[in-house]
């Protein structure tokens, strides 16, 4: 459980020295730049701590080489099987949207905003390839794989990650005005990323589907024996996800509105029944992967 600790010990250090330190490094900054809020700071703050520990964690735990980030393919096989991923992924999340569309859990924006289409879509096809590659690469390349050679129990290695992956989704954030902020400010902040851990109800179905998607990507690392596979789906679940959230607003007056988290508008029970559908279909082509090695 060594390298496990070792992944949770950052992230946990890493939010409180954040907000230790987002006060003075905020008062430095807003002269400069005063358009940044305080929760902006503290979150870029973060990401950067995030970064240089994990470079230390990294050496610690001698994890520089490709294969150790998920990145071991060779170059034609890793894109051919990050293609599939990406047209695999579209496949099977468009269904979930155009399901939401028909059951009247989202309704269509009004036209007024047509024009803003393309930008819309290329907004989101950016965030999903830097989301797939940017969390594959840390979830299923570097913990998944630390924590899978040490433990040396695929299934337990796979669950552990993906609780993880779920529950720093819910790592919420607050606005504080400027003229407010104070040296307990980061730490209002960090209270009010940890508060749906406090109410665990308002957040399981979302948590859920999370945690479900995390199994499913799991299980497309170790099969392959890379990220490619997953960092396709991601990055094309992540692009559905956001277009549609983009072009659609939540219906709450809908007989199954309770099929989605409220305060996610797209992740939800209607998510997580689709996925472990998905998944079921996964484990019975699952010898379909051994081939993969060699052949995509």
């Amino acid at each position: 459980m060594r390298a496990f600790l070792w992944f949770l010990a950052i992230i946990g250090a890493t939010l409180v020295v954040a907000a230790l330190l987002a006060y003075p490094l905020f008062v430095a900054l807003h002269p400069h730049f005063p358009a940044w809020s305080f929760d902006k700071v503290a979150t870029r703050l973060w990401q950067l701590l995030m970064l240089l520990t994990l470079l230390f964690v990294l050496r610690h735990l001698r994890l520089t080489r490709a294969r150790d980030f998920g990145y071991g393919a060779p170059r034609p096989r890793w894109l051919r099987q990050f293609g599939v991923g990406l047209f695999a992924g579209l496949a099977t999340m468009l269904p979930v949207s155009l399901a939401m569309l028909v059951l009247g859990l989202r309704v269509l924006a009004p036209e007024g905003g047509a024009h803003e289409l393309p930008k819309l879509l290329l907004s989101a096809a950016l965030s999903g390839l830097a989301v797939g590659f940017v969390e594959e690469t840390f979830f299923r390349g570097l913990m998944l794989g630390a924590v899978q050679a040490e433990l040396r129990r695929p299934l337990l290695a796979i669950a552990l990650v993906a609780a993880v992956y779920a529950s720093v989704h819910f790592l919420a954030s607050a606005r504080i005005p400027a003229e407010s902020v104070t040296w307990l400010s980061g730490f209002a902040l960090l209270k009010a990323a940890l508060a749906h851990f406090l109410a665990p109800g308002s957040i399981a179905d979302a948590w859920l589907a999370l945690f479900a998607v995390g199994l499913l990507l799991g299980a497309c690392a170790l099969w392959t024996g890379n990220i490619a596979l997953g960092a396709g789906l991601h990055a094309s679940w992540v692009f559905v996800m956001r277009a549609t959230v983009g072009v659609t607003h939540d219906n709450p007056a809908a007989t199954l509105a309770w099929l989605i988290n409220p305060a996610n508008g797209f992740l939800g029970w209607l998510v997580l029944a689709w996925t472990l559908a998905i998944t079921i279909v996964v484990l019975l082509a699952r010898g379909r992967f051994k081939h993969w090695h060699r052949t995509i």
